[in-house]
């Protein structure tokens, strides 16, 4: 349920604290983002110059022709660029200095040719049919200003190209290793975090937190982050070119953006709620999923298959249902902005083709608006859709700053006591220690443990076993008393050391996906002859021989291709690997068949020989040979000495015996 309700808590859409803190993880790459952004203001500026680029090719030179030009006669023409015709010289009004002077000519096309008339009088049926290599003359320097500007035009598409591979391929490479960065803190620091954290905490959500959350903040680094600086560039670049070229268009193609706020502000509304319903349902699934997989073995066993997909189904049912709600917003968002869009292009040709069949303006100036417009609604749209991933980035970023705060750490001394000379002797002095509060597990305990001795400490279900061996190797720190090691307090051992010094095999093994070697080694540096000289004298050698590739042999997740007896004798050698002074077994023999049994009886008496040693006992004719065994009952202990003192005390152990007996008969 908790993991449920962080998903639903949908928080703010953005956070300057979260946001402060995320920027701090790209402080190291503040120069590859100032490149990517720097990159993006000159991918904006070419995308804004293709479409004046064809305003110009229009204006300039497709509709060139008509350009007023001055008649002059040649001898006055030397220096200018004209286009000769018999006696007279024709320059472009605009460049010439004394136009008034000198009659002004345009061309018009009529249907038997083109004409040069009176630009004061185009209509007029006078006018000077141009013959067809005149009329090249003058289209000649139109023809060359396309060329140049299909040139410069080629130019931009492949500049635009190359800077844009760069943009993305330099912020996506700086995305990933920040994110790398963030992954390895948070792991680093999970290792760092004490078993109590994990015992309240699911690992499924520790996990979503190290992949999905992290993933998310890419996202954002890539598509939100730095792409906001082109949503603003091209907005601005936009706005300025258009009130630049004509301010009255720019009112008119500008009066719909009111309209378009309203419908993101209320999508965005919407989509929000929607949003966090599909975190919900999405964290339900997953958990289904994670339950349904782990206990296969069990739901098939107890053929419950039906009911388990029942509910998968319906959870499953109900994510379907939202995404559907989900898409019919967007499929209303979508369109909607298209058709505003489209408004304000009909309303934009409307206004500006009268200006253009009037005059006051050029067709190049009003296409080049309608493609600035079409550019224009794109960023609007864009910054929308990216609020939903700014506002999950936030959630996870809330998230994984929540992990990376805590500080359930088992702090090392300063200056710890050096143990390289470990002896093994263990003493607990009135042990207090509660998992809760004052709900304590274990109540003034206190025992003795001499250098190569054998202890067994045995009791029922939740008498406090598995706490005192969470406490010697300090996974838990106690509330009241000490623990001490060769007469010195663990607290004051560095705590990586003393469980180098401690080797722990428990009944359930961990085996780590890769092969049988390399979960003996555990990253040891030892030969692969002494991997074998290991797994021999634990008796695990004839079984791993016996595998198709040997201690090359791949094993699948948490060894489940492996029995229960050789995951145990496995966990033997990868013990003796690392040589502890201090050995503490939890008993493994239950439910193994009785060969398996001899050879792990046998890898035990090995391991303990010259070693301390504490044993979980479950099978009380497992620890007869112990030299102390310890009973405890509700964290406290009731009954101390050797197996015959207390068969012969006739207390809680001989009763606890004589259960086991009377079962074992049976």
């Amino acid at each position: 349920m908790d993991r449920i309700h962080e998903e639903e808590v949908l928080g703010k859409a953005y956070d300057w604290k979260l946001m402060k803190r995320l920027l701090k993880y790209a402080k190291p790459y503040w120069i590859l983002l100032t490149v990517s952004i720097l990159l993006l203001i000159a991918i904006t500026g070419l995308e804004l110059l293709n479409p004046y680029l064809v305003k110009i090719a229009i204006d300039e030179h497709i509709s060139g022709y008509k350009k007023p030009v001055v008649e002059v006669p040649v001898e006055d023409s030397a220096n200018y660029e004209s286009i000769i015709l018999g006696d007279n010289a024709y320059i472009l009004e605009d460049s010439f200095a004394n136009s008034s002077d000198y009659p002004v000519k345009t061309l018009v096309q009529r249907n038997d040719g083109y004409y040069l008339v009176d630009a004061n009088a185009p209509d007029s049926t006078t006018g000077q049919l141009l013959s067809e290599e005149a009329y090249r003359m003058f289209r000649g320097r139109d023809i060359e200003g396309l060329d140049r500007i299909a040139v410069i035009f080629g130019f931009v598409i492949l500049m635009t190209f190359i800077l844009s591979y760069l943009q993305i391929y330099i912020l996506n490479y700086t995305s990933q290793k920040i994110i790398f960065n963030i992954r390895n803190e948070l792991f680093t620091h999970l290792q760092s975090l004490s078993v109590r954290y994990f015992d309240n905490n699911p690992i499924g959500r520790l996990v979503t937190r190290v992949t999905n959350d992290t993933e998310t903040l890419n996202e954002m680094y890539t598509n939100v982050l730095v792409n906001l600086f082109k949503d603003f560039f091209m907005l601005t670049g936009i706005m300025i070119v258009m009130i630049s070229l004509n301010l009255q268009l720019a009112l008119v193609s500008f009066a719909l953006i009111p309209v378009i706020l309203l419908i993101s502000v209320v999508f965005r509304k919407y989509i929000r709620e929607i949003y966090r319903l599909t975190r919900v349902q999405l964290a339900k699934i997953n958990s289904s999923l994670n339950e349904n997989i782990s206990g296969m073995r069990t739901i098939q066993i107890f053929k419950k298959e039906k009911k388990f997909f029942d509910n998968f189904y319906k959870i499953n049912k109900d994510y379907l249902d939202i995404q559907k709600k989900e898409i019919t917003y967007f499929a209303i968002f979508r369109p909607s902005i298209e058709v505003i869009r489209s408004l304000g292009i009909a309303l934009l040709v409307y206004y500006g083709a009268g200006n253009v069949i009037s005059g006051s303006i050029q067709f190049g100036v009003l296409f080049v608006f309608i493609t600035y417009l079409q550019k224009f609604y794109d960023p609007i749209l864009d910054l929308t859709e990216k609020y939903n991933i700014l506002q999950s980035a936030m959630a996870s970023s809330e998230r994984i700053f929540k992990i990376l705060d805590t500080d359930l750490v088992i702090e090392n001394p300063e200056f710890p006591v050096d143990i390289d000379d470990l002896k093994g002797e263990i003493e607990f002095r009135n042990v207090w220690f509660a998992y809760n509060d004052d709900d304590w597990v274990l109540k003034n305990i206190s025992f003795k443990i001499k250098q190569g001795e054998s202890v067994a400490i045995v009791g029922a279900t939740g008498a406090g076993k598995t706490s005192i061996i969470n406490l010697l190797t300090r996974f838990y720190d106690i509330q009241k008393g000490e623990i001490l090691v060769d007469g010195i307090n663990i607290k004051e051992l560095n705590k990586n050391e003393l469980r180098q010094k401690i080797g722990v095999v428990l009944q359930d093994v961990f085996i780590f996906t890769g092969n049988i070697k390399d979960n003996i080694k555990l990253n040891k540096d030892i030969s692969d002859e002494k991997v074998i000289e290991i797994a021999k004298y634990v008796n695990a050698h004839k079984f791993i021989s016996r595998l198709p590739e040997g201690y090359d042999e791949p094993v699948m997740e948490r060894g489940s291709t492996l029995s229960s007896g050789e995951r145990q004798l496995l966990a033997f050698a990868r013990t003796l690997v690392y040589n502890p002074q201090i050995l503490i077994l939890d008993e493994a023999t239950s439910n193994i068949d009785t060969e398996t049994e001899i050879l792990i009886q046998d890898a035990l008496h090995k391991l303990i020989e010259g070693r301390t040693s504490i044993a979980i006992a479950h099978r009380l004719s497992t620890i007869q040979h112990s030299d102390k065994i310890i009973v405890l009952k509700q964290g406290e202990i009731k009954e101390m000495g050797s197996h015959q003192e207390l068969l012969k005390n006739k207390g809680l152990y001989y009763n606890l015996y004589q259960l086991q007996y009377e079962k074992e008969k049976k």
